[in-house]
């Protein structure tokens, strides 16, 4: 199986250890594109703090984000499950796992990045600001920039499991599953049952503790149904929609009736 994440827009201090050592990095195939974003943005931010914030689209209160990524290859890096923050990551608490669950995490889990393009919980990087949407003056959209070298990679890495895709529509667009591995490949929402709406906040909360509690429970689903099956086993209210068509992924919403 393998879990594709969004990373978390806020996310922990670097670390005071050694700094980020691009060639130690997961999916060394990215090398090249992760060398353009990260000297672009670079060289950005340390340029014109004010036109870096335009284009990183932050505000007057997040201006010390502009600072941070002008020392991306001389701060401490740590390990990118402690990196990412936020309501996915919190119910996620990789953490606090049993070292069975934490292995699997480790195998399973990628997350994507409009720095890095996606990276294992262990790689260690440094704290970072530049979001998928970003549209970098050189590179142009960073969605697009990756839309190659992800096609080159990612059939690789999904291998011939399951994958669960439990990006947003920013890092979606990065790489989209095709083909077989489409077939293999479900997305999922999260809904509030009495009113079948989609809560941003619930949403990333009941899909992190839809990974952690897979995660625990060692369940290891091959396809979407195999999924579908373990996920109510789990206790989850789940309704599944196949594909109509040939290359495309299996759509699953997750009925939750208490927004918290």
């Amino acid at each position: 199986m393998l879990v594709l994440l969004p990373p978390s827009e806020g996310k922990a201090a670097s670390g005071r250890g050694a700094p980020l050592k691009p060639e130690s990095l997961s999916l060394p195939g990215l090398a090249e594109a992760r060398a353009a974003v990260l000297d672009e943005l670079v060289e950005l931010c340390a340029a014109d703090e004010d036109k870096a914030r335009e284009v990183l689209g932050l505000s007057e209160g997040l201006r010390g984000e502009v600072a941070k990524n002008t020392e991306l290859r001389t701060a401490g890096a740590r390990p990118a499950g402690e990196i990412y923050t936020g309501v996915l990551y919190d119910a996620l608490d990789l953490a606090s796992l049993e070292a069975p669950a934490k292995k699997r995490a480790a195998r399973a889990l990628l997350v994507f990045s409009g720095l890095w393009g996606a990276v294992r919980m262990s790689d260690r990087i440094p704290s970072y600001r530049c979001s998928m949407g970003v549209k970098l003056p050189g590179l142009g959209a960073l969605g697009a920039h990756w839309r190659e070298p992800m096609a080159q990679v990612m059939p690789e890495v999904a291998g011939d499991g399951l994958v669960l895709d439990l990006r947003s529509a920013a890092y979606a667009s990065a790489w989209k599953p095709k083909g077989g591995i489409a077939g293999r490949t479900a997305t999922v929402r999260v809904l509030h049952a009495p009113t079948r709406k989609v809560v941003s906040h619930f949403n990333k909360a009941t899909k992190g503790r839809i990974v952690r509690s897979l995660l625990e429970s060692g369940s290891a689903p091959a396809n979407p149904v195999e999924l579908v099956e373990a996920l109510r086993e789990l206790h989850y209210v789940v309704e599944v929609e196949a594909p109509t068509k040939a290359g495309r992924a299996w759509s699953l919403d997750v009925l939750v009736d208490e927004v918290h």
